[in-house]
């Protein structure tokens, strides 16, 4: 492979603690190496430029039934912004037709992650019996490394063996599913809230029992993270708490990051978490109905901050149209009858539901700019950038696009006075919440901690992605951008919306801003090694022949057939 050298840019990398330091990055058989390691290298002037690593997405929905249900029944999504591909020259590849705003195609989601210097990004809800489904829409975005998280917190195996506390036997069927699935994490979304809603019910509370079941969401959480443990993953439990989207929430929050107190991680990968809250935005909301509803990031982050066996991810809303989509089925049947647009839901046999629901964030409305605010509060209240991330739950609080703009409004105090004076309701904007008084400007650094570095360590990644340490993939992103002027909240948000350079395991992907090649991708799983355990695959293949509507052999993904490149992560539990 080629070698390159990345001369005289500002690095940021909190893997090496280098904070904004001209510095030379070398490139060689894919990785990153010492200077002196490379002979005749590519050069790369990068001077007055920005350099990290790529960036990493722990939390979006881009592949899977739901996001496909999207484009369907959302045809005037692609109406907002469609592009050709580019024009094919002797250097520059013939891009395919790219299409869809908040629900792009496939094709365009990974153009449009690479564009923002960005090289790998993880589905966050994948239904097991789709499995299939979402690997070969994977499969179909080009240029970003992937994985996916099965959903198992509404599933009957787990339901039924955590109600009878038996993790041994929970943990062997999370190692089965991981395999069947290819799967990369234990995802659980409104524990037992969407199994309740089978039955026209739901969980807003940690105590609710599920209908059948007789198990709370307190027991499903605390069963996850003890399997998750016991298995040694790489990633911690990575949870959507119950009540989302309520007044009032924050305090099913606490009572959700509570199950984490006590646990210790017990893994080979660095991670130091057991829980993972993810789009926390949506999970800190004070009042008791929407005339006074307000932001309640402060206790939240505070309980946050002060455990550090805790990461969270943000869900910025953006103040867009955009189209919400999760396996919180309750929940969007709640949110269409809020905004009575139209709803479409998925229910998956034995494992989960989803629900999609158009929705728009209007600068008009008072709880919308709220919302804004919550998120931007949670990042800025945050003492600890690498256990804080930058997300919008794509595209529920708005497309990954919308990163720039977010980047610019937590590095400029100008930007948020700005955008908080175009608020209809300002007034009350400022009243239910705190970030009119709120001075912090987030440095590169943090930003580098918050979408490369912690993500990356989080995922028990760190060894492959996250920083420009050598022995690490060469995933490198360089960016128009001198921190040593004086920039402009536009200057920011221009900067950041198209990379210069942007290399991924050592290949160049863009160069002056235009994709070159669509790279080398892979799909990250996690094989998961137990002790054989009988009783686990009796009830399997029982359930199989009762209640599936496939068989067991029909169910499971191949990786030859769907995955390309395959990465799988060892663990040995036994």
């Amino acid at each position: 492979m080629t070698e390159f050298l990345i001369k005289n840019g500002f690095v940021f990398d909190p893997t090496l603690k280098i904070k904004g330091d001209v510095a030379d990055v070398a490139i060689k058989n894919g990785k990153i190496v010492e200077t002196d390691a490379v002979k005749k290298p590519k050069v790369i002037d990068a001077s007055g430029k920005t350099v990290m690593a790529g960036g990493l997405e722990i939390h979006a929905h881009i592949a899977g039934p739901k996001v496909n249900v999207g484009r369907i029944y959302r045809p005037e999504d692609k109406l907002f912004n469609a592009t050709a591909g580019l024009k094919a020259t002797p250097t520059h590849m013939n891009t395919r037709m790219e299409g869809g705003f908040s629900i792009p195609t496939t094709y365009k989601t990974g153009y449009n992650y690479a564009r923002l210097g960005y090289t790998t990004a993880m589905e966050a809800a994948m239904p097991p019996l789709f499995a299939r489904h979402v690997h070969e829409e994977m499969r179909d975005t080009p240029i970003i490394d992937e994985g996916a998280y099965p959903v198992f917190g509404n599933n009957w195996f787990v339901l039924e063996y955590i109600k009878n506390r038996e993790i041994n036997n929970t943990a062997a069927y999370i190692a089965w599913l991981l395999e069947a699935t290819k799967g990369f994490a234990i995802k659980s979304v409104n524990p037992g809230g969407t199994e309740a809603w089978g039955w026209g019910l739901n969980c807003l509370q940690v105590t609710d029992p599920v209908p059948y079941f007789d198990v709370t969401p307190q027991e499903i959480t605390t069963g996850l993270i003890e399997a998750n443990e016991l298995l040694g993953l790489p990633h911690s439990l990575h949870i959507h708490g119950n009540n989302l989207g309520n007044p009032g929430n924050y305090t099913t929050t606490l009572d959700t990051l509570k199950a984490a107190e006590g646990h210790k991680a017990k893994n080979k990968f660095h991670r130091e978490q057991v829980l993972h809250h993810t789009h926390i935005q949506f999970h800190s909301y004070g009042g008791d109905k929407w005339a006074n509803f307000e932001s309640k990031a402060r206790p939240i982050m505070d309980y946050v901050n002060k455990h550090k066996n805790i990461t969270v991810d943000v869900g910025f809303v953006t103040l867009d149209e955009t189209t919400t989509m999760t396996a919180d089925g309750p929940f969007e049947h709640h949110l269409t009858e809020l905004n009575h647009l139209k709803w479409a839901n998925v229910d998956v046999e034995l494992e989960t539901a989803a629900g999609v629901v158009p929705y728009v964030y209007s600068p008009d409305i008072f709880v919308c700019g709220v919302q804004w605010a919550i998120g931007l509060e949670i990042a800025l209240l945050s003492k600890d950038p690498m256990r804080c991330f930058i997300t919008t739950d794509h595209p529920n609080a708005g497309p990954f696009t919308r990163y720039p703009r977010i980047l610019k409004w937590l590095m400029s105090q100008k930007a948020r006075d700005e955008q908080i004076k175009a608020f209809k309701n300002s007034d009350k904007v400022v009243n239910g919440s705190e970030i009119a008084s709120f001075d912090r400007e987030l440095t590169l650094y943090e930003v580098a901690a918050m979408t490369r570095a912690g993500p990356a360590k989080a995922l028990g990644l760190s060894h492959m992605y996250g920083g420009l340490k050598p022995g690490l993939d060469a995933d490198v992103a360089v960016y128009n951008f001198n921190p040593e002027k004086e920039n402009s909240p536009d200057e920011i948000e221009k900067a950041f919306s198209t990379v210069q350079y942007l290399f991924k395991t050592g290949e160049k992907i863009i160069k002056d801003g235009e994709i070159v090649s669509n790279g080398n991708k892979r799909t990250l799983w996690v094989h998961a090694k137990v002790e054989e355990n009988p009783q686990v695959m009796r009830d399997i293949e029982e359930k199989f022949v009762k209640y599936y509507t496939v068989t067991k052999g029909n169910y499971e993904v191949h990786g030859k057939h769907f995955i390309p490149n395959p990465l799988a992560i060892e663990v040995d539990a036994t």
